[in-house]
């Protein structure tokens, strides 16, 4: 059946998968000559766009492998380059309990990978590392606001949360809409500051995609949009990893490379690297929220303020914490009824003080 969707990884590169046994190319279960056996499968790489994915996985094969016990394929290369025609793909594998791993040429492809959860989940939250909204509420159809289709359905998506944005790039529309729909927003500075307080950011997602625009130019030179300020690589990498671990999440895409700007290999490279680091964390999840419960010791702190009480939730697992949305839940929301945050928000609401992305996010659940 996933022949239809997808081209077989190329002789050449499963030779160097084969000449670099002890590396992680050895370690995958490469779509050669057929689709190979998925039942033990926990994570799939899908490329859109062979120059881009075949560029990268020249460079992936070669890194280390210490996560033995994480079975992971590579499938192949679409046929297509369509939303479309990929979101079928996508949904079959994450309704085998799968999680796909994009690599993508277009950033208008990820309009694929969501509309893949949402085919199988009624609400859908998603988390986008990138510079800028490419959004225009007043028109549709252009690659500058291919987040338009995504953002403007209020069945689709429950939430949205942007990652990296620059101040500059924004306009008066842009940030209106996004406080209307009620959508987080961690801008480029604070997080240059602490690249730890997106960590909470990422757990609340379904799904994660990576623009590497949101990098520095000089860090990712096969990217046509990237710009002087941005992400280093190595807090890219850290913000992987973060997806990676967190169990609420089921898919990731990487999007924005062009292979043809890119001779010296640089950003294949360094997406290479955020992949492993990825990869990393997604063999150190621990099983904890939304996949179970035991284990979350609860914390309950009167607001006096509010009139109300909070509940929060610290799992002994990995030590992560959670606050539960104090008001009635709608059907299909469950797994969103535990907010992430840290012990910092913990603190500050047993003083009595709630910061605005709590109160934000507590307005997204029907009254």
């Amino acid at each position: 059946m996933l022949e239809n969707w997808l081209t077989p990884v190329s002789e050449s590169l499963c030779k160097l998968a084969d000449d670099h046994e002890a590396r992680l190319g050895g370690h995958l279960l490469i779509h050669g000559n057929g689709v190979p056996d998925l039942k033990p499968v926990k994570l799939a790489i899908v490329g859109i766009g062979a120059p881009e994915a075949d560029a990268v996985r020249e460079q992936l094969y070669q890194l280390s492998c210490p996560y033995r016990n994480l079975q992971i394929a590579d499938l192949g290369n679409t046929r297509r380059q369509e939303p479309g025609f990929i979101a079928p793909l996508l949904m079959e594998l994450l309704q085998s309990g799968i999680c796909p791993l994009v690599i993508g040429r277009e950033e208008r492809l990820l309009q694929g990978q969501f509309g893949a959860h949402h085919g199988w989940q009624k609400s859908v939250s998603l988390a986008l590392v990138d510079e800028r909204l490419a959004l225009d509420p007043q028109k549709d159809g252009d690659s500058a606001n291919y987040l338009n289709e995504i953002l403007k359905s209020k069945n689709k998506l429950f939430h949205f949360t942007a990652i990296g944005l620059q101040a500059h790039f924004l306009d008066a529309s842009e940030e209106r809409f996004a406080n209307e729909r009620h959508f987080d927003r961690l801008h480029l500075g604070p997080l240059r500051q602490d690249i730890h307080i997106a960590e909470p950011y990422i757990r609340d997602a379904d799904l994660v995609a990576i623009n590497l625009a949101a990098l520095k130019r000089i860090e990712a030179p096969g990217v046509p949009d990237a710009t002087p300020a941005g992400l280093f690589s190595e807090e890219a990498c850290q913000i992987a990893r973060y997806a990676g671990v967190s169990d609420k999440l089921q898919s990731i895409g990487f999007y924005g490379f062009r292979n043809e700007v890119d001779p010296a290999g640089h950003t294949a490279a360094v997406i290479a690297q955020l992949i492993w680091y990825f990869l990393d964390g997604f063999a150190d999840r621990k099983n904890d929220f939304p996949v179970s419960m035991d284990g979350l010791m609860e914390y309950i702190i009167p607001i006096k303020k509010y009139d109300y009480q909070l509940t929060f939730w610290k799992s002994s697992k990995s030590g992560r914490w959670w606050l539960q949305v104090p008001v009635n839940i709608g059907k299909g929301q469950k797994r969103h009824r535990l907010i992430p945050c840290d012990y910092q928000d913990y603190l500050n609401a047993s003083k009595g003080e709630l910061p605005r992305r709590f109160l934000e996010a507590f307005r997204r659940f029907d009254p």
